[in-house]
């Protein structure tokens, strides 16, 4: 067990090349410690690998694809050039394999369809004198081979001669013979120019068909039995040519020219060929499934051209052809061979030759593999380390060339000691050198031969432990916990689908050992579940139906399905024997590059929504169908979960799709749609049709909420008028409040800046649109844009502060204020800015539109700070709504009983609705309709206007209906009235003692002030008195207006003044 297991380890090892191996264009010979060698070389693209360890070409297909590249193709003229360039440096003049060109796939034939009638001769046991003769002469040949078809009586053990050929001057000149042994077997031996050759190559005496083919050229010869070379040898005695004009006899041995029969054969005989030449072993083997070889043959079984005896009858019997009815000619495969004195050549060989062959990757990925080969050599990572103490210390030998294993016994136990290692380092978890050299032991585990001899090795329990230990380490290189470490090996590993590929591969070789006597088998494991049914089509075809491991907890789930008719159509089209092959994978998705897009064309073109890309949003779940052991395509239904959060503002599409191997195969494959439709959509779930077999998923397209054309041009005229008037509107506020003298004060001062920089911000978002023509132009817009919207927020937010202030007393002087206001309006901003730009600047523009970039994180250095922004100044609204209530109520409790309850509703709710109008623009609250933008296009008018005549509403309710604006024009008007009245009057009539004031009373109600003249607010009460003192002692612009409101055990004397300055006070009295 040891010896197995070192040797599996060895296998088992990261193959690449040696430290030695070559990192220059050019070529080199390596090799390594055990004998193996190379030649290696390196172009501007490719690597070329000549693997001079020979092997069969399925194998070498199977160590190149190991390795993460392939064999050699001469498609390319610089893969041609490179392949020929590093046989001739390397001095390689013999064979190569080299990749077949590639081929349509055949249509997969029922077993019933793959049989073939023939006509065949009968030789009965009731007579020994039956033979046949052949009635055509042959010449005198140099090579030969003879085929033919014998179904051997399983009661008969003695010598028979199958056929003879005899000359007039030798009897015993080119026969074969065959008799049974005590283990059930059918010995066959040769005789050449009388030389009896050794009884080896058999067949077992069961009473079938079996094909036996005998080449023979000079001194070389060889025996087939179904298609396969069962004995082969050389003689000198036998070196001459065969003598011509013989006769040939079926079924007898001719101890005299054409007479004196012995040794007579009791069976069938049909299919006798002969021809001139000594047949290869893919021609052969090409015979044995019914194919034609184009080679010309001197005789061609026809009953017309025998002579039978009395006592032979002719039959018509029933043989297995699978390539007759799809006309394969198995011509073998393609190799390569260079030499010195003419030009390269492609030939076609037995493709169970033993040769070398040529792997070609890409450089970078060979350059790759080289390091990931090297830091395993020199740090061993816990779970290689774990491997060496499993296989008793010894030393694993990296480094070393991979031929792949050889049976399942090594890939057993290879895969039973990686499972142990595995769960031992579960804590220590994979690292990206343990994840290839796991994928190269799935890739190698599936491409063994499978093989069930009669043995207890290898019965189907120990077959099903192998599949539960291969998914197993299958689940540990594809779990979730992954997802980082797939990134690092990308450049060596196609992606997940390369390990999904290997299970189907593994399935499919094992599934006729692992349904032996059994109709359903499961294998699960955390992120993997698979089963395999089986079911015989004449006992009762019905439908089959496959869920992952999710269905007891989800009313839906990821089931797929193939239709009862799909069955019974491949039912009626003759097949006997259906496996369904079910793999549902649920970690993939995180797998693929979240950061790469998958191309595939938008399904909403009507403009309503923009395209972000398309994205893997569901398991991946799949079925592979064998009918009668060959593959078989099918329609499925398959239902799928979305695996994907919804992100507001983002409408996800469903598309079916599947994994097709065959687009782009140097980099694994890539999605694909065709033949794939939706049938349903549903909440959290799509039902899909595919008209074939394969890997399925969901591919959920990725849109951005968008207007139609019509709405998004009526939003863009909207917001352009609405910028115009906003902006005129701010202009006007902005030369009301210099023109009118409004008395400076910090809420005054705090009014201009968010006039100047939402001024700003508006003019640059009107000429937006026209600098997006120019790019650089394009980014300053952006740039400016960013930072006036950044500081209208941040005035906003200092106008919240401001009113904060007001509302609860705060203990700090009003300069120190301000200072701490300019910073945040104006500094805060520009760090904003900088900071953005100096860590985004590539991405800092959005494609199309100067504006932040949406798809990477550019966009929240505005959307961040204006969130905190409307959140404080929502805060600031709740307390003044607050402290305005608490007023109303004060006030309604002074009023009548009798009007009381009538007017505490109304005075309630003006108490409510009318800080929130007035504070509405300039705490920037409207901006709150941002957030359900997405949601309908009506919410989008909304916002659109609301945001876009800001600048009117400022003017209306800070300018038009402002008290101190109002009152600033009044002052003036009087001032003018004044002077005017002077210069018309003399001073005696107008002037009285400036010490006698000037008294007017009043009962009407004051002017109602704003919240930024008066900290309560409300409809004046009838019964309070207001006193306005005209004072010559102050200045004219000056006024002191004394309101005095009455109530039972308590009266509110308040106190407004304005001085020159414009400086006010506000004195309350309870």
């Amino acid at each position: 067990m040891t010896g197995a297991l070192h040797a599996a380890l060895i296998l088992f090892s990261v193959v690449v090349v040696c430290e030695t191996e070559p990192t220059h264009v050019g070529t080199d010979r390596v090799g390594d410690s055990h004998g193996q060698s190379k030649s290696v070389r390196l172009s501007s693209h490719w690597a070329f690998v000549l693997v001079n360890d020979s092997l069969d070409f399925s194998r070498a297909e199977s160590s190149c694809r190991s390795q993460f590249s392939s064999l050699a193709t001469l498609d390319q003229l610089e893969l041609r050039e490179g392949a020929l360039e590093l046989l001739r440096q390397a001095g390689h003049q013999s064979h190569v394999w080299i990749s077949n060109p590639s081929k349509l796939p055949s249509e997969p034939l029922p077993l019933s369809k793959q049989y073939l009638q023939f006509s065949a001769l009968n030789f009965p046991k009731t007579s020994r004198e039956g033979f046949a003769r052949v009635n055509r002469p042959l010449p005198a040949l140099s090579s030969v081979s003879v085929c033919v078809r014998i179904q051997w009586d399983p009661e008969w053990n003695e010598v028979s001669t199958i056929f003879s050929y005899a000359a007039r001057v030798f009897t015993n000149e080119f026969l074969l013979r065959g008799h049974g042994d005590m283990q059930g077997r059918i010995l066959l031996a040769l005789i050449v120019h009388g030389k009896h050759l050794p009884y080896k190559a058999c067949f077992p005496n069961d009473g079938g068909w079996h094909h036996i083919c005998v080449t023979w050229s000079s001194s070389l010869w060889a025996i087939y039995v179904d298609g396969e070379r069962k004995d082969e040898g050389s003689s000198s005695d036998t070196s001459r040519d065969i003598h011509a004009d013989g006769i040939l006899i079926l079924g007898q041995d001719q101890d005299s020219f054409g007479g004196n029969f012995t040794e007579p054969f009791f069976g069938n005989i049909t299919d006798l060929n002969v021809w001139n030449i000594s047949l290869e072993s893919r021609h052969v083997r090409a015979l044995n499934g019914c194919s034609v070889i184009n080679q010309v043959m001197l005789f061609s079984w026809n009953l017309d051209h025998l002579i039978n005896h009395p006592a032979v009858k002719e039959v018509r019997v029933l043989l297995f052809c699978p390539a007759k009815h799809q006309q394969m000619a198995l011509q073998g495969c393609r190799t390569l061979q260079t030499r010195s004195d003419q030009h390269p050549v492609t030939s076609l060989l037995d493709c169970s030759e033993p040769l070398p062959f040529i792997c070609v990757s890409s450089r970078e990925r060979y350059l790759r593999m080289k390091q990931i080969s090297d830091s395993q050599s020199s740090e061993p990572t816990a779970l290689m380390t774990q491997l060496m103490k499993l296989s008793n210390n010894s030393q694993v030998v990296l480094g070393q060339q991979s031929l792949g294993l050889s049976s399942l016994a090594e890939a057993s136990v290879l895969l039973d000691v990686s499972v142990q290692a595995l769960q031992d380092t579960k804590q220590e978890g994979l690292q990206p050198t343990d994840m290839v050299s796991l994928i190269q032991l799935l890739s190698q585990a599936a491409d063994v031969p499978s093989q069930f001899p009669d043995s207890a090795n290898h019965t189907k329990e120990s077959i099903q432990q192998l599949s539960q230990h291969f998914i197993n380490v299958a689940d540990s290189v594809i779990s979730q916990d992954n997802a980082f470490k797939w990134q690092a090996i990308k450049e060596v590993v196609n992606g997940p689908m390369d390990v999904v590929k290997s299970i189907d591969r593994m399935v499919t070789s094992l599934s006729p050992g692992l349904m032996a006597d059994r109709d359903h088998l499961t294998f699960h494991s955390p992120n993997i579940k698979l089963s395999v049914q089986q079911q015989r089509l004449q006992e009762s075809p019905k439908g089959t139906s496959f869920c992952g491991p999710e269905a007891e907890k989800h009313s839906y789930s990821d089931c797929i399905s193939v239709p009862h008719q799909k069955i019974q159509d491949l039912l009626n089209k003759g097949f006997h024997e259906l496996t369904l092959v079910n793999t549902w994978y649920g970690s993939l998705r995180p797998l693929f590059n979240p950061e790469g897009n998958i191309s595939i064309v938008p399904t909403v073109t009507d403009g309503s929504q923009r395209y972000l890309g398309t994205i893997l949003g569901s398991s991946v779940i799949s079925t592979t169908v064998l009918g009668d052991n060959q593959h078989v395509s099918t329609a499925v239904h398959f239902q799928l979960r979305h695996k994907m959060q919804n992100t507001a503002g983002a409408v996800y599409d469903p598309v079916c799709a599947f994994w097709d191997f065959k687009i782009t195969p140097e980099a694994g494959g890539w999605w694909n749609t065709k033949g794939c439709e939706v049938v349903s959509k549903q909440y959290g779930y799509t039902v899909c049709y595919c008209n074939h077999t394969t890997n399925f998923a969901l591919l959920l397209q990725v849109y951005e909420a968008q207007t139609s054309p019509e709405n998004k041009k009526a939003l863009q005229v909207l917001m352009f008028i609405g910028c115009g008037v906003s902006l005129c509107g701010l202009l006007f506020t902005f030369i009301l409040f210099i023109a009118v003298g409004v008395p400076k004060s910090d809420r005054t001062t705090v009014h201009k800046n968010l006039i100047v920089a939402l001024s700003i911000a508006e003019l640059l978002l009107m000429c937006s649109d026209w600098a997006s023509a120019n790019e650089g132009a394009c980014f300053v817009v952006t740039a400016l844009l960013h930072l006036f919207f950044m500081a209208s927020f941040s005035w906003m937010l200092v106008e919240g502060l401001l009113l904060w202030s007001k509302v609860v007393s705060v203990n700090i002087s009003e300069d120190r204020r301000m200072k701490l206001y300019y910073i945040i309006g104006w500094g805060l901003p520009v760090l904003i800015v900088i900071v953005t730009l100096a860590a985004s600047v590539n991405e800092y523009k959005a494609d199309g539109h100067c504006w932040l970039n949406l798809k990477t994180g550019t966009i929240w250095s505005f959307v961040g700070p204006v969130i905190f922004v409307l959140a404080v100044n929502s805060v600031v609204l709740c307390r003044v709504v607050m402290v305005t209530v608490s007023s109303a109520r004060r006030r309604a409790k002074m009023l009548s009983p009798t009007s009381a309850s009538k007017m505490q509703t109304f005075d309630l709710t003006w108490a409510v609705t009318r800080p929130v109008l007035i504070l509405l623009p300039v705490l920037g609250l409207t901006w709150l309709c941002g957030v359900l933008v997405h949601l309908s296009v009506v919410i989008a008018y909304i916002f659109s206007a609301l945001n876009a005549f800001q600048g009117l509403y400022i003017f209306l309710v800070y300018a038009v209906y402002n008290s101190e604006v109002r009152n600033a024009i009044k002052r003036i008007k009087e001032k003018r009235k004044a002077l005017s009245f002077t210069n018309c009057s003399q001073p005696t009539t107008f002037v009285t003692s400036q010490r006698a004031p000037i008294r007017s009373w009043d009962r009407s109600p004051p002017t109602p002030s704003s919240p930024e003249t008066s900290e309560t607010s409300g409809p004046p009460s009838s019964s309070s008195a207001s006193l306005v003192i005209k004072n010559e002692s102050f200045r004219k612009e000056s006024f002191v207006s004394f309101s005095l409101k009455p109530a039972p055990g308590n009266q509110v004397v308040q106190l407004t003044s304005f001085k020159p300055a414009g400086t006010g006070f506000f004195f309350h009295h309870h």
